[in-house]
């Protein structure tokens, strides 16, 4: 059985907590009861979240864990005295540490991430960096991994994180079960940014998401404005104009975002060639995908490849 010890503090991020239910279902459909998850603390019994009601909670140095999960809060409180040691003990005898949201602050202030790659909530990265400049900060990415620690950034990347862990013990399979089970829509990978090409459009109504949420599936498609305007119910003309006044960019513009979130995710997992990355992505051939790279990063993919395999 591997044993989760969830760690909590004053006022921890509500939202975090969901990640407790990842471990839950994935024991439910891998038939077997894989995890234990104990919610911990410093001094146990309650305490109290960011909304304000409190959660049984047992004292931290009541058992040792194979993995420990720190969370974060919305006021980065300062860790207790106590909690220092506590997290470099962990590093020692747990096989993971990792930390949700600003649950990394805590992991940098014990020192536990000198020199290694981390990220946090994109809104607190300049506060991070100042705090804890040794630190190797991506800051747009979804959650990253070096050794034994692992960070995520904000909010729901909490989920992202946990079903990594997920794969890393059970399998891609049972993650991608514990997903859909959840009505995630997919796991993000870790290298992936936190600024989503579809969030950022942010659509108002119904038939634009419907549109967009049908070509971010179907992106080795032609998809032209005719075919969206159809899985809209809108003539060509209406989802144009309906379609610019919501996102302020034209349907082309916006499958062309797509697709470029979705080709630099492909070329950062490092595990296809770029004619493979033009084709899945919908750009087709190489050469169109080079003009738009260079449109929106100033590079062509290989030297993206590039720079992220020295990065790496």
């Amino acid at each position: 059985m591997v044993t989760i010890g969830i760690l909590l503090s004053p006022g921890f991020q509500m939202l975090c907590l969901s990640t407790s239910t990842i471990f839950e279902f994935a024991n439910l459909l891998s038939g077997q009861s894989f995890y234990r998850v104990d919610l911990i603390s410093e001094q146990g019994g309650l305490v109290p979240s960011s909304m304000g009601f409190s959660v049984e909670t047992q004292a931290f140095k009541q058992r040792s864990y194979d993995t420990v999960l720190v969370l974060g809060d919305n006021q980065l409180i300062e860790p207790t005295p106590a909690l220092i040691p506590f997290l470099q003990d962990t590093l020692i005898t747990s096989r993971r540490l990792a930390s949700a949201c600003t649950g990394s602050f805590l992991l940098a202030a014990a020192g536990l991430l000198d020199g290694r790659k981390a990220t946090t909530h994109w809104f607190h990265a300049h506060t991070f960096r100042e705090a804890f400049p040794k630190v190797k900060l991506e800051e747009d990415r979804i959650f990253t991994v070096d050794g034994k620690l692992w960070t995520s950034a904000g909010m729901t990347a909490c989920i992202d994180l946990a079903l990594a862990l997920v794969e890393q013990d059970l399998g891609a399979e049972v993650a991608r079960d514990v997903a859909r089970k959840l009505v995630v829509y997919h796991r993000r990978a870790g290298g992936q940014s936190q600024f989503s090409a579809l969030l950022e459009l942010e659509p108002k109504s119904d038939r634009v998401q419907t549109a967009l949420t049908y070509a971010k599936e179907h992106l080795r498609e032609e998809l032209s404005v005719e075919q969206l305007a159809e899985v809209a119910h809108l003539s060509p003309r209406q989802f144009s104009r309906l379609f610019r006044s919501e996102t302020g960019q034209s349907p082309a513009k916006a499958i062309e975002n797509l697709r470029l979130e979705a080709a630099r995710l492909m070329l950062e997992s490092g595990a296809h060639s770029i004619d493979s990355v033009a084709r899945e992505s919908g750009f087709g051939d190489p050469e169109r995908m080079r003009r738009a790279f260079i449109r929106a990063f100033g590079q062509p993919p290989q030297m993206l490849r590039r720079a992220l395999h020295l990065q790496a």
